[in-house]
């Protein structure tokens, strides 16, 4: 098991420590269920009862909280941030594949780099790439000529169709699909006519793709996620989107075709962005939102109701539907005031 003193966490961290620098922790637990020999912290104020009772043996808190405790602690501005620092040292995950299983099939003209591991029930297709320590598990297929970067991780049973590029250190998670048809049809007369998708998947580097998640492929021109975006689990990114670096979407969302979402954005869980639209960098949008028209300014963007009573919203249902008559009543009622002034 993986320790560090508290100096040593002080120096990666650029922490100031109060207490025992030679104080070893060895994993990370909440400031309720921590015991010793962990180390937890205070991100939010709202738990600083808790902080008097936690057994951690340290906690990672700001210089503002910091007043009035005693105990060992690690000080810097961002605690939440260094958690996920600290907890991706201490990280146990074990690896999605070692070595190379026996049952995977593989043809010589698949290239693989030093340090491959695939798993078992693997199925590789004709001119793949796979770049140094790419990890495989059980149960993916990688269609032809997919290139895969360094580092990469797929856990098992993810599918990546043909011409899809992922680069270095990304996470895809079990059961994704990236490359799938785009849903792309003319209709002729009442009948559906399938549009060939030929465009592939562009993904950048420290991309994760949530479990079931789908991404799918271009329609002429590449569907491009950028580095550093995360996606949860269940999102549906359709054919030729552009999603920005750094952007973060939550789970069971829904992004349109044709869709071209900034840089830094967040999008909040079960939203649903319409196709051939455009969010500017910077955009907020909160869970449950339908996103209609282009967003040109960023800032906050909600369209949803607040749960209440179901008879309330009943009533407040009806009203809605009334809300155009209402509007014109005011209108009619404002524009007879003018004409008596």
């Amino acid at each position: 098991m993986k320790s560090y003193t508290l100096k040593q966490l002080a120096l990666i961290l650029g922490a100031e420590i109060q207490g025992d620098e030679a104080l070893e922790i060895s994993s990370v637990a909440t400031l309720e269920n921590a015991a010793q020999g962990q180390l937890t912290f205070l991100a939010n104020a709202k738990y600083r009862a808790q902080l008097e009772k936690t057994q951690a043996s340290a906690v990672l808190i700001s210089p503002q909280e910091l007043e009035g405790f005693t105990g060992n602690a690690l000080v810097l501005t961002d605690p939440y941030v260094g958690f996920a620092r600290v907890a991706q040292l201490l990280d146990t995950t074990p690896k999605a594949a070692i070595g190379i299983h026996d049952s995977a099939v593989i043809p010589t003209s698949a290239k693989l780099a030093e340090g491959v591991a695939i798993g078992a029930n693997v199925v590789i297709g004709e001119n793949v790439i796979l770049s140094e320590n790419v990890q495989i598990g059980p149960g993916c297929v990688i269609g032809q000529d997919c290139i895969i970067g360094s580092g990469t991780r797929l856990w098992a049973n993810v599918t990546l169709y043909h011409d899809v590029h992922l680069g270095q250190d990304c996470i895809i998670h079990s059961a994704a699909v990236i490359g799938a048809d785009g849903f792309g049809y003319a209709n002729e007369r009442g009948i559906w006519i399938k549009i060939p998708q030929t465009g592939g998947v562009r993904i950048g580097n420290r991309v994760e793709i949530g479990a079931s998640t789908t991404v799918d492929r271009g329609a002429i021109e590449h569907t491009q996620i950028h580095d550093g975006v995360i996606l949860d689990n269940q999102v549906q990114i359709a054919h030729n989107d552009i999603i920005g670096e750094n952007t973060a979407i939550a789970g069971n969302s829904t992004i349109a075709g044709s869709t071209h979402i900034g840089k830094y954005c967040i999008i909040g869980g079960n939203s649903a962005v319409a196709g051939h639209i455009s969010i500017v960098d910077g955009t907020h949008i909160s869970g449950g939102t339908n996103v209609t028209s282009i967003i040109r300014e960023p800032g906050v963007y909600t369209s949803t109701t607040v749960a209440m009573n179901n008879k309330l919203w009943r009533r407040n249902t009806v009203r809605f539907r009334q809300l155009d008559e209402l509007f014109q009543r005011v209108k009619k009622l404002e524009k007879s005031s003018q004409t008596e002034n």
